[in-house]
């Protein structure tokens, strides 16, 4: 029997975009032999996977793991993409889910959840590639995140679930500090439903990017200009508007959505007092399904189920 070397592995799984494990079986049950492997994984049902790679993923689910030792917490959020919605209600797709979001607790960013392995010892980009070969359409592993805290609490959200930790938008929120876990878990939820619906761009002003904050200066400027008045009355409204533009984008200086008379810099500050030990957001995530992907227009995609059932768009 020939020897199956990585080399071989590796070629095969650039020609067929079958993943690792698929590829080494195929190369055992065909003596090494590329092409013959190509055929058998094509008789098998793998290859179709590589040929969804290119189509839009935009659609699928936000996955959410926490653990908790009792005393210091890790949690991850993952987005895994589909190309349709209906993706998001399949139990294999949200099994698969739920393993990647696990891995997330012990390995961050997207290029090394995807060459970990499950609880169960599957390879992630393996388990996505037969995934693909199974249901049909392209998925992918998108983003990542993870927030690990010695004290204190990572808390979580996923709003518009599909089912327990899944779902369109899933947030993390981490707070350190001393006191009643319950009760920071309590306070991270809140937060993370406030950030759910306000999607900030930043925990606090020296996380916002400077760009972002300069360009909405040259606005007010311009606009505080075309009233005529003189230039210090000019730098005094810019700066009031840069000022208010902050409490709107930065996560501590929001008014908080279930008491707008307190800003969630201020709920964090009273709650520390309550358990007696100063609180601090560490930092959050939001990951809402789909945002910033380019979706193909509907008229394509009308067009392509045509062509696949035999008629004309």
């Amino acid at each position: 029997m020939a020897e199956v070397t990585a080399a071989l592995v590796k070629e095969l799984r650039e020609k067929s975009g079958v993943g690792m494990m698929d590829c080494k079986k195929a190369l055992v049950e065909n003596a090494g032999d590329v092409d013959a492997s190509i055929d058998w994984l094509r008789a098998k049902g793998l290859s179709k996977a590589a040929k969804k790679a290119d189509r839009v993923a935009a659609e699928g689910l936000v996955g959410i793991a926490v653990r908790n030792d009792g005393v210091g917490m890790t949690a991850a959020a993952v987005e895994v993409n589909a190309e349709t919605d209906f993706l998001g209600r399949n139990d294999l797709f949200q099994n698969a889910v739920r393993k990647i979001a696990a891995v997330g607790l012990d390995v961050e960013g997207v290029d090394a959840i995807t060459a970990a392995k499950t609880a169960e010892g599957d390879v992630v980009s393996d388990l996505l590639t037969n995934l693909i070969a199974t249901i049909g359409e392209n998925m992918l592993l998108r983003r990542s995140a993870r927030f690990t805290v010695a004290k204190g609490a990572v808390s979580s959200y996923i709003h518009n679930a599909t089912a327990p930790d899944l779902g369109r938008i899933g947030v993390l929120v981490a707070i350190e500090g001393d006191g009643d876990q319950a009760k920071i878990l309590e306070l991270g939820r809140k937060i993370a439903m406030h950030v759910a619906a306000t999607a900030p761009l930043s925990l606090s002003p020296d996380d916002l990017d400077q760009a972002a904050i300069e360009k909405e200066r040259q606005i007010f400027t311009e606009q505080a200009l075309e009233s005529g008045k003189p230039p210090a009355v000019v730098e005094k409204m810019v700066e009031g508007r840069i000022r208010k533009f902050l409490e709107e984008v930065v996560l501590l200086k929001q008014a908080f959505v279930m008491n707008p008379d307190q800003t969630v810099e201020q709920l964090v500050a009273e709650t520390g007092k309550e358990l007696g030990s100063p609180l601090t957001v560490k930092g959050f995530v939001r990951l809402a399904l789909g945002e910033g992907v380019e979706k193909a227009p509907e008229g394509d995609f009308a067009a392509e189920v045509a062509a696949m059932a035999g008629g004309q768009a």
